[in-house]
This record gives C-alpha cells, sequence and structure tokens, in this order.
C-alpha cells in the first residue's frame, strides 16, 4: 500500500475516534463561525484549519457578547447552558 494512503487512512481512523460530543463553548463558537462564514470551513478541517485572525474574530465576539451580558462564560466553561 501507498505509504501516502495509509497516512491518510490512518488520520481517518483517527479522526473519527476523536469525535466527541460538542461542548456548549463549541456549540457557541460554531454558531458564530456561521455568523462569519466559516463554519464549513471547520467542518471540513476542524478548529486547527481556522487562520489566527479568524479565530481572534470568534473569541473577540464571545468576549463582546459575554461583557454585554448577553452569554454567561463561567457557565459556558462548565458545560452548563
Amino acid at each position: 500500500m501507498n505509504a501516502g494512503i495509509k497516512n491518510s487512512k490512518e488520520k481517518m481512523k483517527s479522526r473519527a475516534k476523536k469525535e466527541k460530543k460538542p461542548t456548549p463553548m463549541d456549540l457557541l463558537k460554531l454558531e458564530i463561525a456561521e455568523e462569519l462564514g466559516l463554519a464549513e470551513k471547520v467542518r471540513r478541517e476542524g478548529w486547527g484549519g481556522l487562520t489566527s485572525i479568524e479565530s481572534g474574530r470568534i473569541g473577540g465576539i464571545i468576549t463582546q457578547r459575554a461583557k454585554k451580558g448577553l452569554i454567561d462564560l463561567d457557565a459556558l466553561r462548565q458545560g452548563i447552558k
């Protein structure tokens, strides 16, 4: 088997094993990514596929909403929505 194909299949298996139930924070980040037009990129490449600017925009929006009292960051971090 070609080494490139083997590595690709191993990565797919590894990614499938890493699938986890999204936390409330994950859902919030995905919602904001959707608003920014980045959700498909996240689904395709994962969170690591975003640039630092894109990640920062998501984090900035979360921070703005927390400051306005629209979200409770402590509750999100604890998994409570």
